[in-house]
């Protein structure tokens, strides 16, 4: 540290400055504090996404039940090539991912925009949720209720 620091730190130090002189500490060690687990966050939801489009234009049922977060089974594997079948396997590039994660620490609301070479465009809306320090993008709508548990009806009873 150059004399002209030590005499500014001793000054601060003098005066209270506590916070100012860890910052000029951190500078002068080339240290950067970790980025927030908001930043953490965004990062992991942009790779579920970045997964979720490899998976669509390579048309990998596995990888699309790998961001989906679900078992390997007959109806994920149904579903997965179902939803493969509808894009065509169209090589898309993202154009744009916005993440609010309004609804917690482990749930995101994701909107994804994509395009592909001859200006086809991807246009969607997920939810993401963490679980086991991995995001995942809730593509699969058809998971079928654990046995032994009833799903949960939002039906009247009958009076």
């Amino acid at each position: 540290m150059n004399r002209r620091r030590a005499s500014a730190t001793a000054i601060m130090i003098n005066s209270g400055c506590w916070l100012s002189v860890l910052r000029a500490t951190v500078a002068d060690l080339g240290v950067r504090p970790p980025p927030s687990s908001a930043t953490d966050s965004a990062d992991g939801v942009r790779q579920a996404v970045e997964a979720y489009v490899r998976a669509l234009t390579s048309l990998s049922v596995s990888g699309l039940i790998s961001v989906g977060g679900v078992k390997d089974e007959q109806w994920s594997r149904q579903e997965a090539g179902q939803i493969l079948s509808d894009l065509r396997g169209r090589s898309f590039a993202i154009k744009d991912v916005q993440t609010q994660q309004d609804m917690g620490p482990s749930v995101a609301s994701v909107r994804l925009w994509a395009e592909n070479k001859s200006g086809g465009r991807l246009s969607e809306t997920f939810t993401a949720v963490k679980e086991k320090k991995a995001w995942h993008l809730v593509v699969f709508m058809n998971q079928p209720a654990d046995q032994g548990k009833e799903s949960a009806s939002t039906d009247k009873a009958a009076a």
